[in-house]
């Protein structure tokens, strides 16, 4: 409901106002009523009436210099003012004064309900126009906001209908900063070096300052160490670049800083300088990924356990971004998987990497809940699926040993025959022949060197076509194996064998 108040130094009428006049049929309430000029103006700044009827003529202040004195404060209140005197001056600086009617004394019900109706009509069509005014600048400022979207997209292809939506001030840029928001975007207040304009693109809530006056840097980084200082907004900045035509690129830094933030659990801000200053090499990566690796083939969960416990530990020590985090426990989903399709009798029977899923997540408890998912997929799938009686690269290595039992064949060499990561054939070897290759080897050539000196070759010989260069090595392993020294078992043979 309106409010409206009456001033007039004559109790009659303000009595008969109070009582005459059925406020109520109007939609209005009769909120006050004063008697002097002075007292008014206390009414009308507590107040804020929508109407205001007063008497030209009062004590303390006349009523034009009332409502000059009121109006910078109330630019929303109609005015309508009545007086015995009918001096043109009088009207000529109501009318000056935006007042909507002047009503002749005596003042009467029908001339006052006249002028309450124009004050109306003068209300609502002000309300009107407000409304549609509010309604444009809304339809504007939604199309701007998609304009610029389109700019950060889009680069330079939408920088002319940015331009007509944002206005003459597009020609004042001379930069543009990013902001990207965990949470809503921040109240911008006006500032004569900057304009923000807040933007949406699905779950990303941005803001993208337009630098007018690239020296005020330091109004600039107040407002954001203001908004550092809110717990609620964690937000990530880009840079700030010359041209609008860059503001993509300040867009994806953004994005970039303010996931960094999430991921290691920062508040505030994050710079994307912060970010890029932080990024370092991998240290001891291996030795994690192998205790996951050998965990995974040999199926012991619990060691998968203290392994992934391990490596996170690290991620966390070296401070990597979530962007490396993603790429090392990427890798390892596809290591693992590498590892399962080794032993695949149908490879179609393996879990798919989900690595979309993992682009999303914000924090490293969350990106390793999702690497534990993919690896015990994988463990379950080991454990239903069926197998060869041997893996067809084990074949391979045994046939490359026979072949090579007497050459220097290293691990590496190994391999690259078969085709196979060294460590992952490391581990496969050992599991189906139950000794390591080199285990292996070394039994290989113990049997061939037993062959050798069964058929009279002298042990240096013998040592060189095994692949022991040092004579003092080969004896020492030869007895280790049969017993006796590679010379004993020569000679013990020749002794025993029928003349």
């Amino acid at each position: 409901m309106l409010k409206a108040v009456v001033f007039d130094d004559e109790y009659i009428v303000l009595q008969g106002l109070r009582t005459m006049i059925d406020w109520r049929r109007f939609g209005v309430e009769l909120a006050g009523t004063a008697s002097d000029g002075l007292a008014a103006l206390r009414m009308l700044l507590a107040l804020k009436p929508d109407i205001v009827f007063s008497d030209i003529r009062m004590p303390g202040m006349d009523g034009l210099k009332l409502i000059e004195t009121a109006a910078r404060d109330l630019p929303d209140t109609t005015f309508v003012v009545f007086s015995g005197f009918t001096e043109f001056e009088y009207v000529k600086r109501a009318i000056g004064l935006g007042v909507v009617d002047y009503v002749d004394k005596p003042v009467t019900v029908p001339k006052i309900e006249e002028a309450l109706l124009k004050a109306l009509a003068r209300i609502e069509k002000r309300q009107q126009l407000s409304a549609l005014r509010d309604s444009w600048e809304a339809g504007r400022e939604e199309l701007l906001e998609r304009a610029v979207m389109d700019l950060l997209l889009v680069g330079d292809k939408a920088a002319e209908r940015c331009g007509e939506l944002y206005g003459p001030d597009w020609k004042r840029i001379h930069g543009v900063t990013v902001l990207a928001f965990s949470d809503a975007q921040p109240p911008w207040r006006e500032h004569e070096s900057y304009r923000v304009v807040n933007a949406t693109n699905g779950d990303e809530r941005l803001s993208v300052a337009f630098r007018y006056d690239l020296s005020e840097q330091e109004a600039w980084e107040e407002r954001l160490l203001e908004l550092a200082g809110e717990e609620r907004n964690v937000f990530g900045s880009g840079r700030t670049y010359a041209s609008v035509n860059d503001a993509p690129q300040s867009y994806r830094e953004a994005l970039r800083a303010l996931r960094y933030g999430r991921f290691m659990g920062d508040t505030g801000r994050t710079r994307i300088e912060d970010v890029e200053g932080s990024a370092r090499m991998p240290a001891d990566r291996l030795k994690h990924e192998e205790a996951v690796i050998v965990s995974l083939r040999i199926g012991d969960e619990n060691g998968l356990t203290r392994a992934l416990e391990g490596f996170e530990a690290w991620v966390e020590e070296q401070q990597l971004d979530p962007e490396r985090t993603e790429q090392e426990l990427l890798k390892l989903a596809y290591l693992g998987r590498s590892v399962m399709e080794e032993q695949a009798v149908d490879e179609g029977l393996a879990e798919k990497i989900r690595h979309r899923e993992l682009s999303v997540m914000h924090t490293r408890g969350e990106m390793f809940r999702w690497l534990r998912q993919q690896l015990d997929a994988q463990l379950a799938w080991k454990k239903a699926s069926s197998r060869l009686p041997r893996h067809a690269a084990v074949n391979r290595a045994l046939a490359y040993l026979e072949e090579r039992y007497g050459q220097d064949v290293s691990l590496q060499d190994l391999a690259e025959h078969v085709g196979m990561n060294p460590t992952y054939l490391s581990l496969l070897f050992k599991e189906e022949m139950g000794a390591t290759y080199i285990k292996h080897l070394t039994h290989i050539r113990m049997e061939r060197a037993k062959e050798m000196l069964r058929d009279g070759f002298r042990v240096n010989e013998v040592s060189e076509k095994v692949g022991y260069l040092n004579y003092r090595h080969f004896t020492e392993t030869f007895k280790k194996h049969v017993g006796v020294t590679p010379g004993q078992y020569r000679e013990g043979y020749q002794v025993g064998k029928p003349g």
